[in-house]
């Protein structure tokens, strides 16, 4: 049976899970965010573990986190078409957006026995909806589903990484925004890159068979058709 699973990846703000969740609701499919996982733990960590992070004598140990994951539990569920992240039974969507979590989230995610848990759960998660899977996030083509029929590279310019997050963040839509606070936060963006592509395990970088897509300069709905008309000639039915 063919594995029914596209994989987008591409740096912070690249426009993966906007692009995914349309994707995934064009075709008929349940959409995974990877990075929502991440960050499920990261809140749990942060709400139960304090704010001493990985490094000598930490209370971020792998295992304690695992078993933390296991005890309350961190879980994706899926509801309608959409697996949404749960901490302890809560819906935790919009918690795990905080800029709290994000200062931490990658610093959680370059543990080695996490990114291992958090794979198992994304790997079952697809298995589970035979109809397909649309899953985004750093590492979902080179590693989690390096068999994936279909995978996608999302790239942009810092600047219009740094101005989608900031509308995303502010709700500015096409307000002007402060060219300070665009730097500062294209400057958060490389720091957020660097971490991520050059961490000792899944580094992000895109799978040698990934179809690389700039979308610098495209519109969400373009995006979408183009990786729409990607699954169709490779994915029919």
């Amino acid at each position: 049976m063919t594995l029914r699973v596209i994989a987008i990846d591409g740096p912070a703000a690249s426009g993966k899970s906007s692009t995914a969740a349309a994707v995934a609701r064009r075709l008929g499919w349940a959409h995974l965010d990877s990075g929502a996982l991440y960050r499920a733990l990261t809140l749990a960590a942060l709400d139960h573990h304090g704010e001493q992070g990985a490094g000598s004598g930490s209370s971020w140990s792998a295992q304690r986190i695992i078993a933390l994951a296991e005890e309350l539990p961190v879980r994706l569920v899926l509801v309608g078409d959409v697996f949404r992240p749960e901490v302890a039974g809560v819906d935790v969507e919009e918690a795990i957006r905080s800029e709290r979590v994000t200062r931490r989230v990658s610093e959680l995610a370059a543990i080695p026995e996490v990114r291992h848990w958090v794979n198992v759960q994304q790997r079952d998660a697809a298995l589970r909806h035979s109809a397909g899977v649309v899953v985004d996030g750093r590492d979902i083509g080179t590693v989690v589903f390096p068999d994936a029929p279909l995978k996608v590279f999302l790239i942009a310019s810092p600047e219009e990484r740094a101005r989608r997050r900031l509308a995303q963040r502010g709700g500015r839509g096409g307000g002007r925004i402060d060219p300070k606070e665009l730097r500062r936060e294209a400057e958060a963006l490389a720091a957020r890159d660097q971490a991520d592509s050059t961490r000792a395990v899944a580094p992000l970088r895109a799978a040698a068979d990934a179809v690389v897509l700039d979308t610098t300069r495209l519109s969400l709905d373009d995006q979408v058709a183009r990786v729409v008309a990607l699954a169709r000639d490779r994915l029919p039915g």
